[in-house]
């Protein structure tokens, strides 16, 4: 999970919009909020990506509720059966959703943040088996989807997020690589059997 200024990644990750409440009135800033007005008065509440948000929070300007994808709801349905929650679709365009989670738990207080990271990581572990298993069957001459407890296969691959993705690609090109080098210690050791027989 690369944070580097120049990661595509990152900045779609950082693109995400937030509902911000104002904590102060800031002038200046009203073509935030969309309408004619100059200043922005306490308590509106307006959008804004995540990397403006970020920063404004940061500052004490702005506070925000944690976004859907990490509200109770997701966190209750990972909880029940992490293979069958589609984190692609929610965080849209098959997005980010651990890196935008590890982002915004960058700005949560001490407690918030640990929840957060808590659910990040044991999402992560609930469907690490099945992105095994989808890789490995990937790799092997059977190219079916395996069928896993929460569903199919093919379900959790629809519901992959871009890290799972990347992941499984990874493991995909490992798995191939692995299929390569076997044969050829399996070829090489038939040709020392032959050698033998002569």
């Amino acid at each position: 999970m690369d944070d580097d200024y120049f990661s595509l990644q990152a900045i779609l990750a950082d693109n995400h919009k937030l509902s911000c409440t104002f904590a102060l009135d800031v002038e200046g800033l009203g073509y935030l909020e969309g309408g004619s007005e100059p200043n922005i008065q306490q308590h509106a509440k307006v959008e804004l990506p995540f990397w403006l948000a970020q920063t404004l929070s940061l500052n004490e300007f702005t506070t925000f509720p944690l976004p859907p994808p990490y509200a109770n709801r997701v966190r209750s349905a990972l909880n029940a059966s992490a293979q069958s929650v589609k984190l692609s679709n929610l965080v849209g365009g098959n997005g980010w959703w651990y890196r935008w989670g590890r982002r915004i738990a960058d700005v949560l207080d001490d407690e918030p943040q640990a929840e957060l990271l808590n659910m990040l990581l044991r999402a992560f572990i609930g469907r690490l088996p099945a992105l095994q298993d989808l890789s490995a069957h990937h790799a092997s001459s059977d190219h079916s989807i395996p069928e896993s407890g929460a569903g199919t296969g093919e379900a959790f691959r629809d519901g992959m997020e871009g890290d799972e993705r990347e992941l499984r690609c990874r493991g995909n090109v490992a798995g191939n690589e692995m299929t390569w080098i076997r044969r050829g210690e399996e070829a090489k050791r038939r040709r020392g059997e032959e050698a033998k027989r002569r």
